[in-house]
């Protein structure tokens, strides 16, 4: 009886695994991502006196160790924190904090917060600059790929990059990167091969290295007065 009841089984499951197909089907699905973002913004001083000016505008990505939900400390690092020190730029800077210590920068987001910031203020849409720092700088990177008719000049300090979609960036638009050579966090040759390829491709791009320096190259990188100089004086070239 036992032997009988055994067969039956197999039979029955044999016949069940004959009748059941796999399937394929068409469908889908609207997702809605929702992100909130707190965030410096800076005026400069002439910003209330000229009222028909439009002016330049600097979005500055912070680094990891910045994210969270404490906003001061965004100015820990980069213009936020020549800001604090009394130093007066020339244009705009918009300074958002990536809300998830563990996440990547919402790119999406963040042009969604960029495009409100440069609608609701004084801003030359020709004249807006990408810079940031470690994982803001990798954000910088997926930035001008993703949105490569946005900016009018792109620095990048210490940052991972999208090098097989390099091709995909404006070759119109100038770029700086910075990196310390001892860089044990992002290493050097992250931003060697990017500028390598970028150069060989014809594109724009000044590349500044720190002998000796680690991960933190944005303090020198930032405090280089050349570089808004240099901010200044882009413009789109469409």
């Amino acid at each position: 009886m036992r032997y009988v009841v055994i067969v039956a089984f197999c039979v029955l499951l044999q016949s069940c695994v004959a009748q059941s197909k796999s399937r394929l089907i068409d469908a889908s699905q609207e997702t809605i991502t929702k992100e909130v973002f707190d965030y410096y913004l800076y005026f400069p001083e002439n910003y209330e006196a000229d009222s028909d000016e439009k002016f330049p505008l600097l979005l500055f990505l912070h680094g990891g160790g910045e994210s969270g939900d404490s906003l001061i400390a965004v100015k820990r690092n980069g213009p936020p924190k020549l800001i604090a020190r009394g130093k007066q730029f020339p244009f705009l800077i918009l300074a958002p904090q990536n809300p998830h210590k563990r996440k990547w920068w919402n790119t999406q987001a963040l042009i969604q917060l960029l495009d409100t910031i440069v609608t609701e203020h004084k801003v030359d849409p020709k004249r807006v600059y990408l810079t940031g720092l470690s994982r803001g700088g990798g954000a910088a990177w997926e930035m001008v790929v993703q949105y490569p008719k946005r900016f009018a000049a792109l620095a990048v300090v210490c940052g991972m990059t999208p090098l097989p979609y390099a091709s995909w960036i404006d070759k119109k638009m100038p770029i700086w990167v910075f990196h310390g050579e001892e860089d044990k966090s992002i290493p050097i040759s992250e931003s060697q091969t990017m500028v390598d390829r970028l150069l060989s491709m014809g594109y724009d791009v000044k590349f500044t290295k720190y002998p000796g320096v680690g991960h933190d190259s944005w303090i020198q990188a930032y405090n280089t007065e050349e570089l808004y100089d240099w901010f200044a004086e882009q413009s789109r070239k469409d």
